[in-house]
């Protein structure tokens, strides 16, 4: 297969990054099998999930966008993942019944981010964290500051909940999660925050290897399907996030349409999963999967 050329574009990176991964098949002693996972103590029928995206703007009937993602969440037997928004708009999506991961900024004003924190446990988060790769200059007129490792390992003392990091790209920052009491952590390069970013796949084995055992990793970017799905959990992913492939289809189907989204993508991954002898999802063997060059 002809070699990735970096030019800067980390999304096209990591797409070509994906159709390298190729899967052998292992038909015999395949069995039905079981995409169910447990996550902090939740069950969930699938470990597609949604992204912690923010300010979707509203459906045609007028429900709000993150609300309206959170219902499909529900419906497909999903977790729901909540990235910048109000403390309103957090109670919204979490009346539908959604068990919710909420992502906070690296806001240099530290009080408002320990409110935030705070809120998300108050008003039933199943989890609460932190997006490191976010951390300068404003968003949306905020500004934002770099974390320290004393600081993080203080946010999750702090929590009260499982806390998990997004945005980790590297062994290092994986470790020191590990170190700070870290749940979790998404890897992800945040759709191109910067440019030549490695893939995340590329790096997931080596980041398994060094702390797998200890936290939760999810992962994002470029996942739109079930085979990418099964690439990911095959490399190291405990689950996988959708991101913003699930725009346009909430868009235009509402949270109906999303969940018969999630649910082909988890169809898919199935299929992979009965042609690779894979039962459940602890027991993907990532040797099934192959690197071409």
């Amino acid at each position: 297969m002809e070699q990735i050329t970096v030019s800067g574009d980390s999304n096209r990176i990591t797409g070509e990054y994906f159709e390298q991964i190729a899967i052998e098949l292992r038909q015999l002693d395949c069995v039905p099998p079981d995409t169910s996972m447990e996550l902090f103590g939740k069950h969930f029928e699938t470990p597609v999930m949604m992204s912690p995206l923010s300010h979707l703007k509203p459906l045609e009937s007028g429900v709000p966008g993150m609300t309206a993602m959170a219902m499909g969440a529900v419906l497909s037997g999903s977790v729901m993942w909540a990235g910048m928004g109000d403390e309103a708009e957090l109670e919204d999506i979490l009346s539908t019944g959604a068990e919710t991961i909420k992502i906070i900024k690296p806001y240099a004003d530290r009080d408002l981010l320990y409110r935030r924190m705070s809120h998300a446990k108050d008003s039933g988060a199943l989890a609460v964290g932190v997006d490191i790769d976010h951390a300068f200059g404003d968003c949306l007129g905020y500004p934002m500051k770099p974390l320290s490792f004393g600081e993080l390992a203080e946010l999750t003392r702090a929590a009260g909940l499982p806390f998990v990091v997004k945005g980790v790209l590297s062994i290092q920052d994986a470790e020191k999660c590990v170190q700070a009491g870290a749940a979790g952590i998404v890897v992800s390069h945040h759709h191109g925050i910067i440019r030549s970013a490695v893939p995340p796949l590329f790096l997931l084995p080596s980041i398994k290897k060094a702390v797998g055992r200890e936290l939760k990793i999810f992962v994002d970017c470029g996942i739109d399907n079930g085979l990418n799905a099964f690439k990911a959990l095959a490399l190291g992913a405990d689950a996988i996030s959708l991101g913003r492939a699930v725009m346009p289809v909430l868009n235009e189907s509402g949270p109906e349409g999303l969940s018969r989204y999630v649910k082909s993508v988890t169809d898919e991954l199935k299929q992979a999963m009965y042609r690779t002898a894979s039962p459940d999802l602890n027991h993907i063997d990532p040797s099934v999967v192959h690197i071409l060059n």
